[in-house]
C-alpha cells in the first residue's frame, strides 16, 4: 500500500468526520471549537508519527544499501 495515498485517505475521512460532527454536535460553539481543536490535533501528530516512521524506515534501507557490496564488474 502506498504511503502517500494512505496518509491522503486519512486526511480526507478524518476532515469529513470532523465536518460531519461539527453539524452533527448539540454543543455550544466553544465545545465545538474544542473538539475540532482537539481532532485536528490528533490528526496533525498521526501524520508526524506515521512521517516519523516511514523516515526511520528509509533510512534503514539507505544504510542497508550503503553497507552492502556491489559486484566489480
Amino acid at each position: 500500500m502506498d504511503g502517500g495515498k494512505f496518509f491522503e485517505g486519512f486526511v480526507i475521512g478524518a476532515l469529513i468526520g470532523a465536518a460531519v460532527a461539527l453539524f452533527m454536535a448539540p454543543q455550544s460553539g466553544k465545545q465545538t471549537q474544542e473538539t475540532i481543536s482537539g481532532r485536528v490535533n490528533m490528526v496533525l501528530d498521526e501524520g508526524k508519527r506515521a512521517a516519523a516512521d516511514r523516515r526511520a524506515e528509509l533510512e534503514a534501507q539507505l544504510a542497508q544499501s550503503r553497507s552492502t557490496p556491489r559486484p566489480v564488474a
